[in-house]
């Protein structure tokens, strides 16, 4: 059974628009432990929800994993990996950070418990929540 994911980025460093453009992505770049983990438990048909940081603060889209966890290309050092994501589609209405603080029945996500981190694993019950406020399917 696929898990759901949620990663973020900061929007003038690489959007939703761009991961859309490119068509598909190796996820590089975190140098935290936990995310990294997080990045390794992922599978092939994850689901992964596309968070904007620090500027917009909301869930954008939904992405998919197209291939699990490889060295990072971008460093020498072993320890860090990546890996490929594809985007499937835009939320038709993005979910605020605020809007998630604000429902109770986001009780206990990630999003908000570990706020620091850049890969986090969410629920179903979240993940499909966020589908219904972002007035989205798949």
């Amino acid at each position: 059974m696929a898990k759901h994911w949620l990663i973020k980025s900061e929007p003038f460093k690489y959007s939703w628009d761009q991961f859309v453009r490119d068509g598909s992505t190796y996820w590089d770049g975190v140098r935290n432990y936990t995310a990294r983990n997080n990045l390794q438990a992922m599978a092939k048909g994850d689901l992964v929800l596309y968070y904007h940081s620090n500027e917009g603060k909301e869930v954008v889209g939904i992405a998919t994993v197209t291939k699990t966890a490889y060295p990072d290309p971008t460093t020498d050092d072993e320890r860090w990996a990546v890996v490929d994501l594809k985007p499937v589609k835009p939320l038709t209405q993005p979910v605020g950070l605020k809007e998630i603080k604000q429902d109770s029945k986001f009780d206990g996500i990630e999003l908000v418990r570990q706020s620091r981190l850049s890969v986090l694993p969410i629920s179903a019950t979240h993940f499909n929540r966020i589908l219904k406020l972002g007035k989205t399917s798949l």
